[in-house]
């Protein structure tokens, strides 16, 4: 397969194979690989959302931004300080 890249991409990729000593095709296998395991990852959270709207398991606004702020500082709470 032939995948034709802009020079700036073309550029990038070439670098960073010279800096971390891995060759281009391999480098672009994983960048692809990498891209769809994330697409799908997405269309699973989204399928998930849709079954659980199906089912009636949606919650409002306020409670989202309730539940979200709580979990933000729980992370907080976690984060090693600096």
């Amino acid at each position: 397969m032939e995948v034709n890249l802009g020079p700036d991409t073309e550029e990038k990729l070439r670098d960073f194979a010279a800096h971390s000593g891995r060759p281009i095709d391999e480098l672009v296998e994983d960048a692809v690989a990498g891209y769809f395991d994330d697409v799908l990852e997405v269309r699973r959270h989204i399928d998930e959302g849709y079954s659980q709207a199906e089912r009636g398991e949606l919650i409002d606004g306020d409670q989202a931004r309730h539940e979200t702020q709580a979990m933000k500082s729980t992370w907080r709470r976690r984060a090693p300080v600096r």
